[in-house]
């Protein structure tokens, strides 16, 4: 399982492993120097609340998890500390047919910079660099026009609505996102 760091032009994606989850449920200044970067006050996001102990509690059972759930988005500062700006994975490793599920989030002041799209373009990457994945999917709200934008810049396909009220189902399919990509 590789679940090594990834880099974008702007980001630094760390994959959460057992113990940086531990710091995270623990003590901000804990979470931070394990982190290598400051970490917001508004930190966590209120969508990921609940699934920071749901993966919490994968991950104590089997680490080899790290990599299929949750990765930290680290912006590497010019100059300046380094800052944790969202979070985004995976609810899992791949289903029996190759589908994986894509969720993430950008804290508000760090919206509307493109970093969903590079640190999401950057999973996408990793997630497909694996062979038994075929499928992505990815659920948004209707209203959420920021995050259909970044699905769609990368290649997703809007298949109608999703599994709950006012959200829209994505998929993009390998085979779909290396010809985009190649192009």
């Amino acid at each position: 399982m590789n679940s090594k760091s990834l880099n974008t032009p702007r980001l630094k994606l760390i994959p959460a492993a057992f113990s940086l989850m531990q710091a995270e449920l623990g003590r901000q200044e804990a979470f931070s120097r394990s982190l290598g970067a400051r970490i917001p006050e508004n930190w966590p996001p209120e969508i990921l609340v609940d699934a920071l102990v749901l993966f919490f509690a994968q991950l104590k059972q089997d680490p080899k998890l790290a990599g299929w759930l949750s990765w930290y988005f680290v912006l590497r500062g010019n100059g300046e500390e380094p800052v944790l700006v969202g979070s985004g994975g995976f609810k899992g490793p791949p289903q029996p047919d190759g589908t994986v599920e894509l969720g993430y989030s950008v804290l508000p002041q760090y919206q509307g910079r493109g970093y969903a799209t590079e640190a999401v373009g950057a999973l996408l990457l990793w997630v497909f660099s694996h062979n038994e994945v075929a499928h992505v999917i990815a659920e948004t709200a209707l209203e959420n026009r920021s995050s259909v934008r970044v699905l769609k810049k990368l290649g997703f396909t809007c298949f109608g609505q999703g599994s709950q009220a006012r959200t829209m189902h994505f998929e993009l399919a390998r085979k779909h996102y290396h010809t985009e990509k190649s192009a």
